[in-house]
């Protein structure tokens, strides 16, 4: 009951329904008016009626799915027709949207004639880029998508049998692969027959079954030849030369049970009677042909994969359908063919080889995914599902010549699609794209931690960075095992046998021995006491160009070490901490939210000219705001006299720099308030570096924006060290890590 109520409330909590449309244009004025209707939009209208494919270039057709349904087959739950089917149809459009950025307008028609079905798609195509045809009950939903296909130049696709087929396909390809048997060899038998099962049968002849090795079978049992009770010409297309006349019948001995039916279709006494090592997909939904408990009652040597979410391996048409049309609108496609469902098929096969980031691995509850019997499908919240199935798509529809608008470099077209992950994806992408131009040496101090290890495997895989791990080789040898990693080309430098230890040993005894320090404890701390110390001096000495440490320590314990072993610029009275806070819209550079607690004009002034180095490291153009409560002297007040100062500072040190303050935050960062109020500001656009009067108002804002206003938080970015050495905070991300090393080497470039 209670998950009813979930989703009534979910569906009618708020503004009605599950989708909107958004104005992408702005239409705040009279010219905002005139341009987007009339007399303005005459213009586009006009270019298009000249050149049709311009509608691609001023209309959002290139970018725009029509989601089309009867409502005759709605989920599970059978013909509820074209109103009881619209929750449905809205969902699709979320899930096009969430997953690939496309926009869908959803279109229930009230027939059950499949004629007038394909009229009024055939009329809809100058509104749509691509038509996805949702809950149509077979054998329409086969006539409908032949007769549209060969009359209508955008893709359409039958999501409820293609989606199911290739997703499926992918964990079938996965899960032969696990047990040891060859595609060509396998028997197969396909429980249902209606539009998700045919297509399931026949992509997996298209993979390589033979069809004399495959069954099928719907309600009256095995679909055989000159059989004539509930016949069709779809079903007769696997009418099979066979004795067996059930399903039980034809289970017994076979490698694979497909089912698309219905709750309990498949019972125990089936399971026992498969081959070794047998392979079931119940995907019946919302409860499939058995349960993974029932089937591993049973035995225990089997493969299952559900519909469901709440078990491992879900077949979810959500890992397909929104990229698929993705890369197909990319290149402008005119259908959407086998080779590019092949493509599909290959493409989430082999993502699901790949070793899962932590950030899907935390969308599930922390519960870790490797390769296996519990994980031969990618997880939907897989943010590299777009970035793996939609190039597979266009590349396809470019090589089989369906593609009117052919990609011309697809490196760049990766990248732009994962800028429509957000800012975030597209500002870090260009960051690692400029590690690595030169890839530097960076040492990790914690090298035996497995999430270390898993980022210097990434660095190393993408060319980012040359890793040098520092520990116990053993111990780092048998983590990698354990982990299943193979580092070819990067470092391990156990401090205890490194030929270098005591040159740093000796190094440091003469860096602190006025400190205290003798000879013997500087021995000790470089062999077995501090790695972070060891790791800064090899910076230090010139055997690694940056370090990156912190996974398993405070924040003051790596700073401590890097300051007493490299220490900072000549000419500051300080280092600095800097985040870069990353919007949908934009990247904002806030200092000093790490390090300085209370700083002096002098300090002050350092950090806004050390942010603002690092904006142009990262070719970004640095407009400083000095924050405070105060307006351009609107408080004589002793901190609004401090940040005053620190702009004075600024300007005297860095006089091409773009900088003003003191000026509250909304006016830093709203450019008609600052251009209305205060005219003479050194900069009329938005700041871009936001220099802090204190770490409390510093870090107070920064955590604030990461937990409540949507930012990510990349960072901490230590400044004002003589080398570059970078802090990781503790319970950091694989990604975070590889993240930050990317800034570390950038860093290291403009040594």
């Amino acid at each position: 009951m209670s998950k009813k109520i979930d989703a009534l409330e979910y569906h009618s909590m708020g503004r009605k329904g599950k989708i909107e449309v958004v104005a992408t244009k702005p239409c705040q004025t009279a010219r905002d008016l005139s341009l987007a209707y009339s007399p303005g939009v005459a213009e586009p209208c006009l270019a298009i009626q000249k050149n049709p494919e311009d509608a691609y270039k001023y209309t959002a057709k290139g970018n725009l799915v029509a989601v089309v349904s009867n409502g005759t087959a709605v989920l599970g739950l059978g013909n509820l027709g074209a109103l009881a089917g619209k929750p449905v149809m809205e969902g699709k459009g979320v899930l096009f949207k969430r997953f690939a950025d496309i926009d869908v307008f959803d279109i229930e028609l009230d027939t059950e004639n499949p004629d007038e079905i394909i009229k009024a798609c055939q009329l809809l195509e100058p509104t749509f880029g691509g038509i996805n045809l949702e809950d149509i009950k077979a054998p329409e939903c086969f006539y409908i998508e032949e007769e549209l296909k060969k009359t209508m130049k955008i893709p359409v696709f039958h999501d409820d049998q293609h989606g199911t087929a290739i997703i499926s396909s992918a964990a079938l390809l996965n899960a032969l692969m696990l047990v040891g048997k060859k595609i060509e060899d396998i028997r197969i038998v396909v429980n249902g027959a209606g539009a998700s099962a045919n297509s399931c049968a026949k992509l997996a002849i298209a993979l390589g079954v033979k069809p004399n090795n495959m069954i099928m079978c719907d309600t009256k049992g095995v679909i055989y030849k000159g059989r004539t009770v509930g016949m069709n010409p779809y079903k007769e297309l696997f009418a099979a030369d066979t004795p067996f006349r059930t399903l039980a019948e034809a289970a017994a001995g076979a490698d694979v049970l497909f089912g698309l039916s219905a709750k309990g279709a498949f019972t125990p006494e089936m399971v026992a009677s498969l081959a070794p090592d047998p392979i079931i997909f119940a995907m019946a939904n919302p409860d499939p042909e058995i349960t993974p408990e029932d089937a591993h009652a049973v035995r225990s040597d089997l493969m299952i994969a559900t519909g469901r979410s709440d078990y491992p391996n879900q077949v979810n048409n959500v890992l397909g359908f929104p990229f698929i049309f993705r890369g197909a609108l990319d290149v402008r496609a005119t259908c959407i063919n086998e080779e590019m469902k092949l493509a599909a098929v290959h493409a989430l096969a082999r993502l699901a080889r790949e070793e899962v980031p932590d950030s899907v691995c935390k969308a599930y509850g922390n519960v870790k995914f490797s390769f296996g019997r519990d994980y031969i499908i990618p997880k939907p919240f897989d943010p590299r599902v777009l970035l793996h199935v939609a190039p597979a798509i266009a590349q396809a529809a470019m090589d089989t010549g369906v593609a009117r608008q052919p990609i011309a470099d697809m490196a760049k077209y990766i990248e732009q699609l994962e800028s429509t992950q957000g800012k975030s994806k597209e500002t870090l992408r260009a960051i690692i794209n400029k590690a690595k131009a030169d890839p530097k040496r960076i040492v990790f101090p914690e090298g035996d931690n497995e999430k270390i290890l898993r980022a210097a495997q990434s660095l190393v895989e993408e060319e980012i960075a040359i890793p040098i791990l520092v520990g116990n080789e053993a111990k780092i040898r048998g983590a990698m095992a354990e982990l299943g990693i193979e580092l070819t080309g990067v470092s391990i430098v156990d401090p205890e046998t490194w030929e270098r230890t005591e040159d740093y040993a000796q190094e440091l005894y003469k860096l602190r021995q006025r400190k205290g320090l003798t000879l013997s404890e500087a021995r000790r701390i470089m062999r077995r006491k501090s790695r972070t110390h060891f790791g800064c001096m090899m910076v230090r000495m010139g055997d690694a160009d940056t370090l990156l440490s912190g996974i398993d320590t405070h924040y003051p314990e790596t700073i401590r070490p890097a300051l007493e072993v490299i220490g900072k610029q000549e000419g500051l009275s300080s280092v600095h901490g800097l985040y870069m806070m990353v919007f949908k819209k934009g990247v904002f550079f806030m200092a000093d939210t790490t390090v300085c607690i209370d700083p002096t004009p002098v300090e002050l002034a350092e950090t806004a000219i050390l942010a603002a180095d690092k904006a142009q490291m990262l070719d970004i153009e640095p407009k400083v705001a000095m924050l405070s409560f105060s307006n351009f002297g609107s408080s004589d007040h002793p901190q609004a006299q401090k940040v005053r100062k620190a702009v004075e500072i600024v300007k005297e040190r860095a006089p091409h720099l773009k900088v003003d303050g003191e000026m509250q935050a909304d006016t830093a960062v709203m450019p008609e308030m600052l251009d209305k109020n205060y005219p003479f500001a050194n900069f009329k656009d938005q700041a871009n570096v936001l220099v802090f009067p204190d770490l409390n108002s510093g870090n107070i804002c920064y955590k604030l924006l990461a937990r409540l206003g949507g930012a990510e938080a990349i960072g901490p970015i230590l400044m004002g060290m003589k080398k570059p050495v970078h802090v990781l905070q503790r319970g950091d991300d694989v990604v975070d890590i590889v993240n930050m090393a990317a800034i570390a080497v950038v860093d290291a470039q403009n040594v």
